[in-house]
């Protein structure tokens, strides 16, 4: 029987340094050599080429900005990769190579020599591979978190429309339109312990659902479904065939309140069920997410790749790395660099690289904050902007800083064991665990930020893009005299596609409030907590709905606009809220 195309193709990286390679993820239904088959300048608007065809016909040009005409890749690039099997699945990561700089390329993806993808009569525009001019001129960037997957069309949607679903169905009726250069995915792009009625019904054909997880996946096979019922969705399947992705992965890709203390983990791994979750979200994360992460250079000197790669079965090889993560998160670096053009980005592993000792609590262990410094002060002058992609934000509203750092003073000891007990059980209950919640860090961020952002080869702009809180905003923070030269922002885009309680939102104007703050600065002083190193105020927000941010870094210019996906007569569209340049100071 001929292979099939179970899941993707996902377009992960593209090369920004020579504007030649790319590497596009797929799942096929059994083993097989998978190929990306480039067809060079995209097909008119809408078209699909046909069955066996090895050229596209029609105008270049119809796919990207208004003025995009560029002729697409020589045809001849492609690339082939041999799939890898983990539990059963038959993945590939194929490189691309052979692009042209500055071109816009379909391409076809073929199993054994046979074509399928596009499929028959497929409805949206060609699949493609974008690639920048050399030098870069700008890029464009759309980030988010916390996406449930969206139910089929002909299902209500209780919690509105999918922002990522309607950006899909924008670029998809206009193809000549706007489109990101790359998104960003900034966490929960799962939830393992929150699955869809559709889910626990398939679940339930597994296993009892009366028996712990009960509803919450448990394994790697079940991993694997969250990813199709997301991944699937038509329209957002085109969207991550064509537009390039980098991800991180935050706490419901596992559970809720992942690695949120040392007493959480040890009563966890006391749970029977536990060890396989760990280690199933770990193997599922590895293989769907962060090796797309990775440039075709890092994958070449991977030794758990070329490890799972070198046998029939790759899954105790995969399942042996995850559990060394597992019990040693400093032996793993999930987090990653990205450059493109003069923009950096730095993708922050927040979760798995925690310090978890309450004496010496910290965000990232020393390791990992080495890696951080040396990546953002590497060749200063060469990028006018540095984005740090954190799942969880730098920048609370004040009052809720103050209430993690309380919260952090307390279960340190600082206010003896009863207070730390309660703040142990508060800090699970209203997840207190962000960068405030780790003092040592936050104040080593900020040092960070303000090196990096001073001085005569400093960025225009720090960014640190952030989500999980269910909500939008942007804050700017201050430091002592001198201040840096570098704008500096948090900006926070949360969710993609979920809810918020009303209480939640109350809570979050609260704590930017003038009572708030006091309130804030009463709770510290009860912890004995320190004060943080500068100060930050609220600019923009809170915005509350299904949304995306997106920065156009064009120079050393820096325009930010918030997108929220509304539903009304006309149909479902995304409405800007917001619009601003970062660069032309508050």
């Amino acid at each position: 029987m001929a292979a099939g195309l179970r899941l993707g193709p996902l377009l992960r990286y593209v090369d920004w340094e020579t504007g030649e390679h790319a590497t596009v993820w797929i799942e096929a239904d059994r083993p097989c050599t998978a190929e990306v088959r480039c067809l060079g300048a995209p097909p008119g608007e809408g078209a699909v080429p046909g069955e066996g065809d090895t050229a596209a016909s029609g105008a270049p040009g119809t796919e990207g900005s208004p003025d995009d005409s560029r002729a697409g890749s020589p045809k001849g690039a492609g690339g082939s990769s041999r799939t890898f099997q983990i539990e059963g699945h038959h993945y590939a990561l194929i490189p691309v190579s052979g692009l042209t700089p500055a071109s816009s390329t379909a391409y076809e993806v073929l199993l054994d020599g046979r074509r399928v993808w596009p499929p028959a009569e497929w409805p949206y525009p060609p699949s493609v591979i974008r690639t920048p001019a050399i030098p870069a001129e700008g890029v464009r960037v759309s980030f988010g978190s916390c996406r449930w997957a969206a139910p089929p069309a002909r299902e209500h949607d209780p919690i509105g429309p999918d922002a990522l679903d309607t950006l899909a169905a924008r670029m998809a009726a206009e193809p000549e339109g706007e489109r990101p250069d790359v998104l960003v995915l900034l966490g929960d792009q799962v939830y393992a312990d929150a699955t869809s009625r559709e889910t626990q019904r398939w679940l339930a054909t597994r296993r009892d659902l009366s028996e712990p997880p009960g509803a919450e996946v448990a394994d790697y096979e079940e991993y694997t479904r969250l990813y199709e019922e997301s991944w699937l969705d038509p329209v957002v399947r085109w969207l991550l065939s064509t537009v390039p992705s980098c991800m991180i992965f935050d706490d419901h890709d596992v559970i809720d309140d992942w690695n949120t203390s040392a007493s959480w983990v040890a009563e966890m791994r006391a749970k029977p069920w536990w060890r396989e979750r760990i280690l199933s979200g770990l193997m599922s994360y590895w293989v769907h997410q962060h090796l797309g992460n990775l440039s075709p250079a890092e994958l070449a000197g991977d030794p758990v790749y070329a490890a799972v790669r070198a046998t029939p079965d790759g899954t105790d090889a995969l399942r042996s790395f995850a559990a060394g993560a597992d019990a040693d998160p400093a032996t793993v670096r999930w987090s990653y660099r990205r450059d493109f053009g003069r923009t950096r980005l730095l993708m922050i592993d927040t979760r798995a690289a925690r310090v978890l000792d309450e004496r010496h609590r910290a965000m990232l262990d020393d390791e990992e904050m080495g890696w951080l410094r040396e990546q953002a002060l590497e060749a200063p002058g060469s990028y006018d902007h540095l984005l740090l992609g954190t799942s969880l934000p730098w920048l609370l509203p004040p009052a809720i800083h103050d209430v993690e750092s309380w919260n952090a003073a307390l279960c340190r000891g600082e206010r003896g064991e009863r207070w730390a007990r309660v703040g142990e059980d508060l800090r699970r209950r209203a997840d207190l665990e962000h960068w405030a919640a780790f003092p040592s860090s936050f104040d080593e961020l900020a040092s960070l930020v303000r090196e990096v952002g001073s001085g005569p080869l400093a960025p225009s702009t720090v960014c640190v893009l952030s989500g999980d809180v269910h909500h939008a905003y942007v804050a700017e923070p201050h430091w002592p005299d001198p201040e840096p030269s570098a704008r500096v922002l948090q900006l926070t885009c949360s969710p993609v596609h979920n809810a918020i309680h009303a209480s939640m939102r109350v809570g979050f104007r609260f704590g930017w409030s003038r009572m708030g703050r006091r309130f804030g600065h009463a709770m510290a002083r009860h912890g004995r907590a320190g004060r943080p190193v500068i100060r930050w105020d609220k600019t923009g927000g809170p915005w509350f709905g299904n949304q995306l941010m997106t920065l156009t870094l064009n120079g050393r210019s820096a325009d930010l606009r918030l997108d929220q996906a509304v539903t009304d007569r006309t149909g479902t569209r995304l409405l800007t809220v917001d619009e601003r340049n970062l660069t032309d100071g508050p």
